[in-house]
């Protein structure tokens, strides 16, 4: 019996023992598998990594490519840019990466990092190639404008894939959107917010091309002759949306080709009798001159009011009714210039002007300076100094449409004048300009090209003459730290007379003003006009430090603050305009007048505070 008995008891310390070593193989096999798991999933991990990083290195080469208009050094990078999205998105899609996905607590990381990788595969491989492809297809310098009709049909034809391409992006953002991002690794979550932020803006640029592609064709005279009443804003004599409107002409598309005629100026548009009616909000702000004289339509920093109003003054003077209207000023000519070339000024009109001092040949550095100061030194009678910008423009329209520009020089010319608020468009279609109404380019300020925290910062000449070619402002905002659950920020605006001291004397009649509305010479006055964001109060208004009056008013849901300054010669003041009760919570920008200073000159970086 004990023996028996003892060799049970041995028994079960066997079977313990094999129960030990089972549970402890298993324990060992299933560390093995989760050692091993991991790392699998580190090495997709860093294949994934890896990959993404390789691709986003060649978006900077293809920009450049396509800048160059080297559509087979682009495809070629198209290519490789797809090998590595595609090795990426093939990792990500790993079963067991996509198992990792579904675990609690870690697998919205996995999911996360696979949702990047799927959109940029589908971005390069539904967006970019197509695009690119297009932009093979596209002879860019046979749709530049040209004397000679011009084949639009190829651009009409991009529009459905460049439209195609433009809803893959879309949706691939708003995939990303929808990804929470609040309980994510650092790791994680700061490239996720980085590439929701970069298919941000290559949605809104592929929207762009694809909107321009829908209308550009028709608005170049496709099907009809196009005609548009061209305004040169006149830096020197500021206004909310650059200048004077100086010089006028009709600029005409039929089929891509381009000419200028109907050549006149503000002036001999003369008074209007009885006064256009302007909408209330903007007449109690810029008074009925709005409505009164062709001088004054953009007091107004709304382009598309300033434009009807123009064009509504162009059919009552002249019986022609435009198709829409663009403006541009002389820093938009320099750039055209650098594009087309030195031009040389010809014209028999200017004969009477061969020894007045004045440059015969204009070029990108010196129209500025002879359009906006030397004319006026030199020349005394306005109507000669009317025929001048006349010729001017004329000129440098007629080397635009002889071809003497090259496709990627234009379009850049274009395309700074536009970022920089210098060219403005605005069409009578309301088809079209709905679409134009989403861009910069409309010169709107509400609407959806408005950021919800935008700032304006305008500049009204008040002294009646030509002095704003002699002062530089800056422009800058100064978040404060938030009020009962409200942003605060002020617009602080700087500017200096930099006349000379005698400019009383030394400067002719017609650019200081002699007087003649109430600023001493070689003073400056100028109406400040800063718009908040909407719903936004403006609080309180400084000069130089000293709290002051000021007028406030209410435009399309904005607030309004508007305090005219004086400037003697060689003086500066700085004004602040107070804003609180900013409902919004996003970074707040700005936009200015576009002046004579370059705009990266005027505004200032943003100052934050230090909020505990």
């Amino acid at each position: 019996m004990q023996k028996t008995s003892r060799s049970r008891v041995r028994q079960s310390t066997n079977m313990k023992r094999s129960h030990v070593k089972t549970v402890l193989i298993c324990f060992a096999t299933a560390a093995l598998a989760v050692g091993l798991a991991g790392l699998w999933l580190g090495l997709k991990a860093s294949v994934i990594s890896d990959e993404l990083h390789s691709a986003q290195a060649l978006i900077a080469p293809l920009k450049d490519e396509i800048a160059r208009d080297d559509s087979p050094a682009a495809n070629a990078t198209v290519l490789r840019l797809r090998t590595h999205t595609s090795a990426a998105s093939d990792a990500a899609g790993d079963p067991l990466w996509t198992l990792a996905s579904s675990l609690p607590w870690v697998g919205g990381n996995f999911g996360a990092v696979a949702e990047v990788a799927r959109s940029a595969d589908d971005v390069a491989t539904l967006g970019l190639s197509p695009l690119v492809k297009v932009f093979a297809s596209l002879d860019w310098q046979k749709l530049m404008p040209s004397d000679l009709p011009t084949d639009l049909k190829p651009l009409q034809d991009a529009s459905p894939s460049v439209s195609a391409a433009a809803h893959v992006v879309r949706v691939s953002a708003e995939r990303l959107e929808r990804i929470d991002g609040s309980g994510l690794l650092p790791q994680i979550s700061e490239p996720l917010i980085q590439a929701r932020d970069q298919l941000r803006d290559v949605t809104k640029a592929l929207d762009a091309a694809a909107n321009a592609a829908e209308i550009a064709p028709e608005m170049l005279g496709a099907n009809a002759p196009r005609n548009y009443l061209l305004m040169i804003q006149n830096n020197a004599e500021s206004r909310a949306s650059g200048g004077i409107p100086g010089a006028l002409a009709v600029l005409t598309f039929d089929r891509g080709s381009l000419t200028l005629s109907g050549q006149s100026s503000a002036a001999e548009v003369g008074v209007m009798t009885p006064v256009l009616p302007v909408d209330t909000a903007q007449q109690q702000i810029y008074s009925t001159r709005l409505g009164k004289f062709m001088q004054d339509v953009n007091l107004t920093p709304d382009f598309p009011t300033a434009a009807a109003t123009a064009q509504a003054m162009w059919e009552r003077k002249n019986g022609q009714r435009v198709d829409g209207v663009i403006s541009v000023d002389p820093v938009v000519l320099s750039y055209l210039l650098k594009a087309t070339g030195p031009i040389t000024l010809s014209d028999p009109k200017l004969s009477a002007l061969a020894d007045m001092g004045l440059p015969s040949q204009l070029t990108g550095n010196n129209v500025v300076p002879t359009l906006l100061s030397d004319v006026y030194a030199k020349i005394e009678q306005p109507s000669l100094q009317d025929d001048y910008f006349a010729v001017v423009a004329q000129q440098i329209f007629e080397a635009l449409s002889e071809g003497k520009s090259d496709a990627a020089g234009l379009l850049k010319a274009v395309a700074q004048g536009t970022n920089e608020g210098r060219v403005l468009v605005w069409s009578s279609s309301s088809e079209e300009q709905n679409i134009l109404g989403e861009y910069q380019l409309s010169g709107s300020i509400a609407g959806t090209s408005i950021p919800a925290a935008q700032f304006g910062v305008y500049f009204n000449d008040g002294t009646g003459a030509k002095m704003d070619y002699y002062v530089k402002r800056t422009v800058q905002l100064v978040k404060a730290c938030p009020k009962d659950g409200y942003e605060q920020t002020t617009v602080r605006v700087t500017s200096t007379n930099t006349a000379p001291p005698d400019a009383a004397t030394s400067l002719p009649e017609y650019v200081t003003g002699a007087g003649i509305h109430g600023v001493p010479p070689g003073s400056v006055q100028t109406n400040v006009v800063a718009y908040g964001p909407s719903q936004s109060n403006i609080e309180t208004v400084t000069d130089t430090g000293q709290q002051v009056a000021f007028a406030p008013y209410i435009h399309s849901e904005r607030t309004v603050g508007v305090y005219a300054i004086r400037l003697a010669p060689g003086e500066s003041k700085t004004v602040e305009f107070n804003f609180g009760k900013i409902v919004q919570h996003t970074e707040p920008t700005v936009v200015v007048t576009p002046t004579v200073q370059p705009v990266k000159d005027v505004i200032l970086p943003t100052l934050e505070a230090a909020c505990g």
